[in-house]
């Protein structure tokens, strides 16, 4: 029905997060009748994202400096770590502004029925970080989700020798529910109620 070009961007966008066949369609074609003020545009930003953004290499976080922009602010608690599974979770907690602290990114979450164990996580440089560092607390910001649990207490293993006191959100943030739909409140309530895990 369509050129090979256009299936192939109602293809690609149906990759994103939120968006099925239709919808995907649905943006191709607004795309497509806004060339000049909405398609150049976005295609110049994500080639220019593309080529400008990079992983930090102390947190995880993304960003277009290594040390990102959060590690290498001084006025940050370089004393308290927040350890998340993904970015968008650190994005949530920085939107909240209830935390003024470093980040360390996991880059997901231990899942035994999708394949991903500890050696697919972020953990070593945390355990470098924490051993290297003046670290007073860790919090542990992992979705409470069952995989999210599962990391948690894992984490709670791996850093028992580290005599760090670790703590994790309070269970104001809900049972199945994932960091970066939570709303700034809620987020703030889980920040204040935390708890040693």
């Amino acid at each position: 029905m369509n050129g090979p070009e256009i299936e192939r961007l109602i293809q690609l966008l149906g990759r994103l997060p939120g968006l099925g066949p239709r919808s995907a369609r649905r943006v191709a074609l607004h795309l497509l009748k806004k060339r000049e003020v909405l398609m150049q545009p976005l295609s110049a930003a994500l080639a220019d994202a593309a080529r400008a953004i990079r992983p930090c290499s102390i947190c995880g976080n993304l960003d277009t400096v290594d040390p990102c922009s959060i590690c290498a602010d001084p006025r940050r608690d370089t004393g308290l770590i927040c350890i998340v599974e993904d970015i968008g979770d650190l994005w949530a907690m920085e939107r909240g502004k209830v935390f003024n602290g470093r980040y360390h990114v996991l880059g997901g979450s231990l899942s035994a029925l999708d394949g991903i164990g500890p050696d697919e996580l972020n953990i070593g440089s945390l355990l470098r970080r924490v051993q290297e560092g003046d670290v007073r607390e860790i919090i542990v910001a992992t979705n409470a989700t069952v995989d999210g649990q599962t990391t948690a207490h894992y984490l709670a293993d791996r850093l028992a020798d580290t005599k760090v006191p670790l703590t994790r959100l309070a269970h104001g943030v809900p049972v199945g529910g994932e960091l970066d739909w939570l709303d700034e409140g809620t987020l703030a309530t889980a920040f204040k109620a935390r708890r040693a895990l």
